[in-house]
């Protein structure tokens, strides 16, 4: 039985494994099922039950192509490397002197511990620490980037630093706190970074999670009006419920720019936050907000981008990139979701078992039956949590 020494465990009630299973990356796009040791928590880490995990888009990236991954400086394949960042679970077990968290309390876990050490970490920039991807298997400089720079989600236990927990209530499913994280990363392009004030107008392109999660959260800090654009009429219609005040079809719109000046009469918007990575959108961003605007690029470009830079500097136009959560936005887009201020249930679309991974993984890669939040549960936490009820 799991009893490392410092590490206060509940095994009447939270029974622990020396092994667990845990899907491993080989070659690209290659994953296979195997056993691997429970981690152990150090000081201010916790060991946290997976009870669900979300799929994003960056862990297709990393799955099929490597980065943004990187594993001891390099690409994470044959690594024995286990993918996955946007999970939810139950700390089961807590490293010595850890007193914030309870064992049994659920949790949605952001992706980024800085090293706390660097430059960027002391600003509290620490989705961007300078130590990032430089010690894999060996974490005592502190940095950590879940399912990036160390193991991740697509297992039945991880370990987490105590400052990248969320609290979740228990109304919540463990679906909707996988979503936590992609709300916070919303939450932190909006607010931390773009510095939204309400009453201010936003276009959000591309209607994948993190852009209907961004019209959800511009709507409820009060943006007016929020603008979606996008090719799927039922995914812009999802963002309607969301909060949308109107949304653009580009494939219908012969200029989506001359489009969203119409709907915000007829001057261009305080913000675009660009989540469909394609070509043009670049150019059309910049070319939708007024002088002294914000564009946002939330989407990794597969492909060098050619972008007006004359048109940027000439208006004054301040563009920014952004790496997932960071600055703790992520506390206060769980706040908003507690408080039902919206529906993010509204994106997930399909559940799995972790043992069906690869299938799910399918669904989300080719958007089978139109998936937009693919989830996998853990089915033996859920036994267990529902023994322990």
């Amino acid at each position: 039985m799991y009893a490392p020494a410092g590490v206060k465990t509940n095994h009447n009630e939270f029974p622990i494994p020396d092994k667990m299973r845990a899907w491993v990356l080989g070659e690209p796009g290659e994953l296979s099922m195997t056993e691997k040791t429970v981690p152990v928590p150090a000081k201010a880490e916790v060991l946290v039950r997976i009870d669900a995990v979300a799929i994003c888009a960056t862990d297709l990236e990393i799955i099929y192509h490597g980065p943004p991954s990187s594993i001891q400086g390099g690409l994470p394949f044959n690594k024995n490397f286990t993918p996955g960042h946007e999970y939810m679970g139950t700390v089961v077990a807590l490293g010595p002197g850890v007193d914030e968290y309870k064992i049994g309390q659920r949790v949605a876990v952001e992706i980024h511990a800085g090293c706390g050490q660097c430059k960027r970490c002391r600003e509290g920039m620490y989705t961007s620490c300078h130590n990032y991807g430089l010690n894999y298997g060996d974490v005592d400089k502190g940095h950590r980037a879940n399912g990036f720079t160390t193991d991740g989600g697509f297992c039945e236990y991880q370990v987490n630093n105590i400052n990248t927990l969320v609290s979740i209530n228990d109304e919540m499913t463990d679906e909707e706190g996988t979503l936590v994280v992609t709300a916070g990363t919303a939450m932190y392009a909006l607010t931390e970074l773009g510095g939204l004030v309400a009453g201010e107008s936003v276009v959000v392109t591309g209607p994948g999670p993190i852009g209907l999660m961004a019209v959800a959260v511009a709507k409820a800090l009060g943006a007016q009006p929020v603008i979606l654009t996008g090719t799927r009429d039922n995914r812009l219609e999802i963002g309607k419920k969301l909060g949308a005040d109107a949304v653009i079809n580009i494939r219908k719109t012969p200029d989506v720019v001359a489009e969203v000046k119409k709907l915000n009469g007829g001057k261009g918007v305080d913000y675009v936050v660009e989540c469909s990575a394609a070509t043009s959108a670049v150019n059309d961003a910049v070319r939708m907000v007024n002088r002294g605007g914000k564009v946002c690029l939330a989407a990794f470009a597969h492909e060098e981008v050619p972008v007006d830079v004359a048109h940027i500097v000439r208006n004054n136009i301040y563009v920014y990139g952004i790496r997932g959560e960071g600055k703790s936005a992520t506390h206060r887009a769980e706040a908003y979701m507690q408080q039902k201020r919206f529906d993010a249930t509204l994106i997930h679309t399909h559940t799995f078992p972790l043992d069906d991974l690869p299938t799910a993984i399918r669904y989300a890669k080719d958007r089978v039956e139109d998936a937009i939040k693919v989830v996998v549960k853990n089915q033996a936490g859920a036994a267990q949590k529902v023994a322990a009820e």
